[in-house]
């Protein structure tokens, strides 16, 4: 859905003049300065290297196939780092088998590394869900399904621990949410901890006409359009799609709903309302799907800094959202959007209404969702802010 939030700070540098490579593990662009392997065949080996990965995670039969990565598989890309020589080292989303826990200790650069996830400070797994151990040691681990101390967890722990405890590098997080989880663990809590939030490039993502986006996909003129949207949206339960459902029942008939869905193309869990399913949208039609909309729903149960829902503000599109994770960051309570008590259905439905319950509050909602990205989340600015960290670490 989107430019990842790497490319698109990779983008911000080279417009404001900074040189910016950017090493991957599998290069999909054509861009020069994203540097992948040479030959097809070794960026298809790519998926051999997460699964390959993964491996150990067979061992526990009570694993519950969430998000969560080993990292064990050796590879020599420090070699490759140092052949780029760069002056730093941005680490963003390292796991599918790209950089083992032992090779982040033999970059010889400063290392920044931005984290999108809690993987980096817990043994394994990327959303800790309610389990704490991350702040002592981890063990026990229950998305393994493991009740032995000595588990896989506990060894991917004691890993990082070995091989990052005496390294100096920053830790940057996208929201204020994850810093704090960050200083909360044993791993990071001595590591210098910046808060910057991910860029937006506002020349992208922007207002689309409604009437116009709506002809042009095909949706009523004249309901109230709910979006909901993410990769695998309506499969990964921790997109939250069951409080949807939940919500839109208890919603007034009177004001006549209809859902947009988009990264999936139909659900097991049906919704009480009519449902247009988009699947997968490409690019050039995001702008238009979150213009059509009348409000952007967020159900995450547990989210660092969610790009759908400051592409959609950025759109003009308020968003309603549980209070977690970095959602406060970018939604202020009935300025720009809803943000609903955790896990609250009712208030969720509340929220959802009162969006919608007068024209005058939906066209003030959208002009401040637009202003709040244009002052806080705009690409270039955020990639000053980057810079200003790489010349104070690299002095």
């Amino acid at each position: 859905m989107g430019y990842n939030p790497s490319y698109r700070l990779h983008q911000g540098m080279q417009q404001i003049g900074m040189t910016s490579n950017m090493l991957v593990q599998n290069k999909s662009s054509c861009d020069n300065s994203v540097i992948g392997p040479k030959f097809n065949f070794w960026n298809k080996l790519s998926g051999v290297r997460y699964l390959a990965d993964r491996f150990p995670l067979q061992m526990y039969r009570g694993f519950q196939n969430t998000p969560w990565s080993p990292q064990w598989l050796p590879n020599n890309i420090h070699k490759k780092i140092d052949q780029i020589d760069p002056d730093i080292v941005h680490l963003h989303w390292i796991c599918g088998g790209f950089v083992p826990i032992r090779q982040v200790a033999k970059i010889k650069q400063p290392i920044v590394w931005t984290l999108h996830d809690m993987w980096a400070f817990t043994g394994g797994c990327h959303y800790n869900d309610t389990c704490d151990k991350y702040k002592q040691e981890c063990g026990g681990c229950p998305q393994l399904g493991s009740n032995s101390e000595n588990d896989l967890s506990n060894w991917v722990w004691k890993r990082k621990k070995k091989y990052w405890d005496d390294l100096d590098f920053t830790v940057v997080t996208p929201s204020n949410w994850l810093a704090e989880c960050a200083r909360s663990s044993s791993l990071f809590d001595d590591k210098r901890i910046e808060v910057i939030p991910n860029g937006l490039d506002l020349q992208k993502y922007k207002p689309v006409d409604k009437e116009e986006a709506r002809k042009a996909l095909n949706l009523p003129q004249d309901k109230n359009l709910i979006l909901f949207g993410a990769m695998n949206s309506t499969k990964d339960k921790r997109k939250g799609f069951q409080y949807l459902k939940s919500a839109i029942n208890m919603l007034s008939e009177d004001l006549e709903f209809e859902a947009i869905v988009f990264g999936n193309s139909d659900s097991d869990d049906q919704l009480d309302i009519p449902v247009n399913y988009l699947g997968r949208i490409p690019d050039n039609m995001l702008t238009s799907v979150y213009s059509a909309a009348d409000m952007f729903v967020a159900l995450s149960l547990q989210d660092n800094l969610p790009n759908t829902v400051m592409e959609a503000l950025a759109c003009g599109t308020p968003s309603v959202a549980f209070d977690i994770g970095g959602m406060s960051d970018m939604i202020v309570h009935k300025e720009n959007g809803y943000l609903a008590k955790p896990f609250d259905t009712e208030d969720l439905a509340k929220g959802i209404e009162w969006v919608v319950e007068s024209d005058q509050r939906k066209k003030s909602l959208s002009e401040n969702a637009r202003k709040h990205v244009e002052g806080n989340y705009e690409l270039k600015n955020i990639a000053q802010r980057y810079g200003e960290l790489y010349s104070i670490i690299h002095s």
